[in-house]
Parts: C-alpha cells; structure tokens; sequence
C-alpha cells in the first residue's frame, strides 16, 4: 500500500493494520514527525519496546535479521526500527529489509526511515515488498508558495492567531528550512503564550533569520524566473560566508546543459522532446523549459562568459568584484531584459573562444 503523508493521520485512526512500515522522502522534519506519528500508535497498540538500528558504513545486515528474529526479553511486542542515510541499502540489505516486510511477525513493527526514492530505487524489490506487505508513506517537501499555508496551519495548532503579514514574515525568514519555522513558532508560543496573537512587530522581535540558503536552490529559483527571491537567495548565500566559487561552478554547469538544451530544441524543434531526450528529471523540467522560453542560444552563450570571467576573476586572473558578477548573472537569467553591464570586462579572446563553441 503507497500512502501520501497527508493520508497518513487517517490511515492510522483506523490502527497499524499492517507491521511493515517505509516512510521515505527528503524534508527530515516532515519525514521524522511521520515515523514518529507511527511509532505514537504502535504504543498505543501495546509495542512498549524500541529498537533502534541506524544504518552506516559497514552496517550488519545478518545481525539485524537476527536480532528481529529473536524474542524479546522485556515486552511482548516490539518496534524495530532503521535509520537509513540513502535508499540504496545494497544487496545485502536489499535482501535483508525484504525479508522483514515479507515476515515482521504478529509482535514485531518494523519501521524504516529514508530519503526520497529515486525512479530506480523505487522499483528495487525491498521497496516492492514493502508496498505489498506493508505501507509506503511518501513524504514531499512542502512548496515555497504553499510555505505560508504550511506555516499558519502550525500556528493555528499551537494555540497562535497570526495574522497574515507576520506568516509571510516568518515565512521569508525561514524559507526552505521547516525545522527553523517549527522552532521559531514554538518560541513565539513560548514568549506569548496560548491564544495570542501573532502580529508582524512580535515576528520580528523573536524570529532569527534562519533561512537555508543552498547553491541549487538558487539555480532553480533563478530558471523558475524569479529574479527578486533569486537575489535574495544569492545575498543569503554571501551572508552565510559561501565561497562564491561554489556558486559560480552552479550556475556554470547549470548554463552548460542550458546550452546543450536549447541547440537540441532548436534542431528538434521542440523544447519537449530536447529535454526528454536529456533525461532531464521530469520535476525540473517546468523550470528548465521556462528558462528556455525565456532565452535563445545566444543570450545563454552570453551568460556562459559572463560565467567564466567570474570564475577567472575568483582566481585572481581577471579583474573584477566576484559577487557583483555574480548578482548580474543571476538577474540575467532569472530576467533576459536585466542588463549584462559587466561584459565589457571580458577578454576578447576568452569571449571569442566560448562564443566559437557551437
């Protein structure tokens, strides 16, 4: 049985029902606050033992097994539950999790815990076996736009009344990171107390701006066209102390396969067919295909020397302010009409040779 998370609190109102439980996907405060809402109804249902396994470099597969297979000393029923950092748990473990799916016992809950499966890991036969024997709950992260939904829903049930300027305050602060928005809710709850209310100037006195900040993140929010939360992102980056060097290896490897992209689509005639010939993974094709929409090959081989230059000015082999470069080529892309003012620094012979790879 495959489950969405949103499904799950339904789902188990009407009890385990099954003793194979996967809980798979790649936000950790949503994964966690999953397996532990299973593990709050196998307690209730009488598994008053935890066994926790958590799997790393050389982890004992056969032990495991053996260990689920041994009675317990001090309950008569029992949680066994894995902590897996990826879903590929190799044969050994492949093998060893099928057989628990297939067989937990009427005493025995297994319950594991991983990040998001990939097309190949998701048809592996430990997965398979959960899904037949078992439940497959899969949880998704939750969408910037559907953030402050997520975030006034969590007030709501701690007892706060926000208002809707101060959700979308909090939700700015702590975009992309939910562990920091629970925390932060929770210290408001804690300064105010039950049924106060929320109002922006409160956000703002308690809240630290925690937002997670990452390089890919900001590619994808700069292909999606959103140049404003795409600076934005990039300053968050420069206050958080990255080495802008790992930004511009992002952008130009991003630039790269946009290159590539748009020449097929224009021999294809069609962006479509280029970027499923790419194998580009289905979820980003919306973004990808925006960004070609919004520029041809050669405003991307524009963007890719404006890379470069960046990349030679953090060596020290050009002049120029990295991160200005950087601004400029984030706004560029994110925004075609948003001028390209710094490529009059480029040298023309470095200008000449990439503009010559076509």
């Amino acid at each position: 049985m495959k489950l969405a998370a949103r499904e799950l609190d339904g789902r188990l109102r009407r009890g385990l029902g099954a003793h194979a439980w996967l809980v798979v996907g790649d936000e950790p405060l949503l994964r966690a606050e999953a397996t532990e809402r299973i593990r709050d109804t196998a307690r209730v249902e009488g598994f008053g033992e935890r066994e926790l396994h958590v799997v790393e470099r050389g982890f004992d597969w056969q032990a495991l097994g053996e260990s689920a297979r041994t009675m317990s000393l001090f309950a008569e029923r029992r949680i066994i539950e894995v902590r897996m950092p990826s879903p590929r748990p190799g044969d050994a473990g492949g093998k060893a999790l099928a057989r628990l799916a297939e067989d937990p016992g009427d005493d025995t809950l297994v319950l594991v815990e991983a990040p998001k499966l990939d097309a190949s890991a998701a048809r592996t036969a430990w997965v398979k076996a959960f899904e037949k024997h078992g439940v497959l709950v899969q949880v998704w992260p939750v969408e910037p736009a559907q953030l402050p939904q997520w975030i006034g829903a969590r007030m709501r049930a701690a007892g706060l009344v926000a208002d809707s300027d101060a959700v979308q305050l909090l939700a700015s602060r702590c975009e992309g990171n939910l562990l920091a928005a629970r925390q932060e809710i929770e210290k408001l709850g804690l300064l105010l107390g039950q049924g106060a209310k929320v109002s922006v100037e409160a956000v703002q006195a308690a809240a630290a701006d925690s937002a997670r900040f990452d390089v890919f993140r900001l590619v994808d929010v700069a292909l999606d066209g959103n140049a404003a939360r795409a600076l934005r992102v990039l300053d968050g980056l420069r206050r958080e102390g990255v080495e802008p060097v790992l930004i511009s290896w992002a952008l130009s490897r991003e630039l790269g396969s946009l290159v590539r992209l748009a020449r097929a689509a224009a021999d294809m005639r069609s962006a479509d067919r280029a970027l499923e010939a790419a194998r580009v993974w289905p979820r980003r094709r919306p973004l990808v295909k925006k960004a070609l929409q919004r520029h041809d090959t050669a405003s991307l081989i524009r963007l890719q020397q404006l890379a470069a230059h960046v990349d030679r000015c953090i060596k020290g082999a050009a002049p120029g302010h990295p991160w200005m470069l950087l601004t400029e080529a984030v706004a560029h892309l994110s925004r075609p009409d948003f001028p390209l003012t710094q490529m009059a620094a480029l040298e023309p012979p470095a200008a000449a040779a990439i503009a010559g790879d076509r």
